[in-house]
């Protein structure tokens, strides 16, 4: 069903993102009209893809939620692994979860019935367009290819490959030049920006998920808690076991509460990591939406260069990062809140997107303290106090003392 207003309009010129200069000039366009799309009639429906993980999802908040304030229904394309973060997401009206064999870190092979059923799915949704949104190692085009082959109109994407007649907006990003830095979140919105999607008046862009959060303090506590997720998706970004133990030690010593997370099949790490005594641990204890609601609970988030971290964000509590330079801190480094950034950014394994370490002893995240950690912890976390005083008027909000 076509809503008679979609089409492409001229509107006003995109404007940069604050801070840096937004390239558009290198723009191929396919639309029957050919012009460059800007802000114009209020769309249909929009499927937006975003086929990796959790925090991947998480990430394209800002620029799902400018597809949603024009669209009439915004459906997220997601993968197993990002579909919980995509149900928490603003603007998203449903999830349809496909695994995607090009992207998925354990692919499924690419069968004839797994893609049919895909082409199948989209055609009984029949959605106006699509933006395609994948990270600057990934191609859209074979997701292109399945989305014309299942009638889409119209497809945007960012892509360095000629895509011939795959897309209809296509954004050319400088990976190795001026684009190089530009974080995660506004590479998709800039996308976004581009298919003639912008931001509402009053959103600032930053990640966000639906409230309110479930109810957690019978099983965290009352607010002011570290929590430590020593848990990772890829073994290249964890930081040892023996560290995060001693660094639980450390801040409980410190006068700190801490609640240990982690998923379901990290209940021995989690353990391992509280170690007896007063220290909480909710490994395997908690769903998607619940985690958000503990960690908006806390002062500081401890995790590694993973999906916690950008749930911390989508949730306004300061983080601190043990970051595995294997992907640039610069585009997936936590975004919009208070952060410290640990680990050699310059070791060997720099940029190799690697899932198991290359480096004999892992020397960008084991020459890392729980000390400094610890000391990381004390300044967001005094950001974090400073912050809930000036939401309530410079009344502090009970919360435990910094160091």
């Amino acid at each position: 069903m076509t809503d008679a207003s979609t089409g492409p309009g001229t509107g006003p010129p995109e404007q940069p993102a604050a801070g840096r200069t937004d390239r558009t000039d290198r723009t191929h366009r396919t639309d029957r009209v050919g012009r460059a799309d800007r802000a114009g009639p209020r769309a249909g429906t929009v499927l937006v893809a975003r086929p990796d993980n959790a925090g991947d999802v998480l990430l394209a908040g800002p620029a799902i939620r400018a597809v949603a304030a024009r669209a009439r229904e915004v459906v997220l394309l997601a993968g197993p692994h990002g579909r919980a973060a995509g149900e928490l997401l603003p603007g998203v009206s449903r999830v349809l979860e496909w695994r995607t064999p090009w992207i998925d870190p354990e692919p499924p092979p690419v069968s004839g019935a797994h893609v049919t059923r895909l082409i199948r799915e989209i055609r009984r949704l029949a959605p106006e367009q699509a933006l395609v949104f994948t990270s600057f190692h990934q191609s859209p085009l074979p997701l292109a290819l399945l989305l014309r082959l299942a009638g889409t109109p119209r497809i945007a994407a960012i892509s360095t490959d000629y895509p011939g007649s795959l897309l209809d907006v296509r954004r050319v990003v400088d990976e190795d030049g001026e684009d190089a830095d530009v974080p995660e979140a506004e590479r998709m919105l800039g996308l976004a920006r581009q298919a003639g999607f912008e931001l509402p008046a009053g959103d600032d862009g930053r990640l966000a998920v639906r409230r309110p959060l479930p109810g957690v303090g019978h099983l965290a506590g009352p607010p002011g808690y570290v929590v430590v997720h020593p848990g990772v998706s890829a073994p290249a970004r964890a930081w040892p076991a023996a560290s995060w133990a001693r660094l639980v030690r450390l801040l409980a010593a410190g006068g700190r509460r801490v609640v240990v997370t982690g998923g379901p099949g990290e209940r021995a790490l989690t353990a391992g990591v509280a170690g007896p005594g007063s220290v909480t641990d909710l490994g395997g204890r908690t769903d998607l939406a619940e985690l958000a609601g503990v960690i908006a609970g806390a002062c500081a988030v401890v995790a590694a260069n993973t999906g916690p971290a950008h749930l911390a964000a989508a949730v306004g509590t300061p983080v601190v990062s043990l970051f595995a330079p294997v992907v640039p801190a610069a585009r997936w480094a936590p975004y919009g809140v208070p952060s410290v950034v640990l680990g050699d950014q310059h070791a060997p394994c720099r940029g190799s997107r690697a899932r198991t370490c290359p480096v004999p002893g892992h020397p960008c995240l084991s020459s890392v303290t729980a000390e400094e950690v610890a000391v990381a912890v004390g300044r967001v976390a005094a950001d974090r106090v400073a912050a809930d005083r000036v939401a309530v008027g410079r009344v502090a909000v009970p919360r435990e003392a910094t160091p």
